[in-house]
């Protein structure tokens, strides 16, 4: 059973340009162009760092068509899809068909608890739905369920589920998961501090928060493992670890907007239950930018 690949290297999770007024599509365009011309391999459009949880049903189906509107096919555009109520999950699937997206990226249900049954269930009956193929997500921090290594090795029998972001940080498990399902399912790193290691586990690339900052630079760590230069990809993972701390020392996204808004990328701008970063980790996130570079 041959899969489609969605993407191979690196897929910016983008943030949501914010203001008062909604979604800012001037910035929002801005960003997507810059992105795609620093070489960046996908965008996932509303997921986590996209604020997808605080986005009105309207602006969550009208940003996921603006975006494959401008990408206008350059680079694959993965939907933020999942919810903790199938139904709905459905329907944003629907959307997103419709819009164009290329991929559908669908986190476990959060608040839920659901049973592995429950998740196989809910994912078989998403990817029976949906015309375009499915990236399972499992972040267990954020949603307080871990997908298990036998249920990735049901699922992965299925044709249009195709690829894991694992953000699940726990080496071991992913090992399984990789002994399970490789051949069947791409592995995508969904944490920034362990790029080269998934990679070094056969994984085919990372859906990173970093490479909103550097987007270059990011892409690079995968193009030198890709190369053959494990010991190069090693280096440039090290070399950013600072930044990447930065960028998660508040939960994702509120460091990352505040960095992009450093940068001059949009406003600071978050929508309650998320606040602006606290000044000390402020400060902390500038300095590690300005070690990589930065003007700001």
């Amino acid at each position: 059973m041959e899969k489609q690949t969605i993407f191979k290297g690196v897929a910016t999770a983008l943030i949501t340009p914010l203001d008062e007024n909604g979604i800012n599509y001037d910035e929002f365009e801005r960003l997507i162009n810059w992105q795609i011309d620093s070489g960046i391999n996908g965008l996932v459009i509303c997921g986590t760092t996209g604020e997808a949880s605080t986005l009105s049903d309207d602006e969550h189906r009208d940003a996921i068509a603006f975006a494959a509107k401008v990408v206008n096919h350059r680079v694959p555009v993965i939907a933020g899809t999942g919810s903790n109520d199938t139904a709905y999950a459905l329907d944003l699937v629907r959307c997103a068909n419709e819009a164009g997206a290329d991929a559908m990226l669908v986190v476990t249900p959060y608040y839920n608890k659901a049973t592995q049954k429950g998740l196989y269930k809910m994912y078989t009956e998403i990817a029976d739905y949906s015309e375009k193929p499915i990236i399972l997500y499992n972040v267990p921090s954020r949603t307080g369920v871990n997908i298990e290594p036998a249920t990735y090795e049901a699922l992965a029998e299925h044709p249009n589920i195709v690829g894991i972001k694992e953000a699940n940080g726990n080496i071991s498990k992913i090992v399984e998961t990789v002994a399970r399902v490789r051949g069947k399912l791409d592995l995508y790193s969904g944490n920034d501090d362990q790029i080269t290691p998934l990679l070094a586990l056969g994984g085919v690339g990372v859906i990173s928060v970093l490479s909103n900052v550097l987007p270059r630079q990011t892409v690079e760590i995968c193009e030198r493992f890709f190369r053959g230069d494990t010991a190069g990809a090693a280096e440039l993972q090290c070399k950013y670890h600072r930044l990447i701390d930065a960028l998660f020392c508040e939960v994702n996204p509120i460091p990352v907007k505040a960095a992009m808004a450093a940068m001059g990328y949009c406003k600071n701008y978050l929508r309650l239950p998320l606040t602006p970063m606290e000044d000390d980790h402020y400060e902390y996130l500038l300095s590690a930018m300005r070690e990589q570079g930065l003007k700001v």
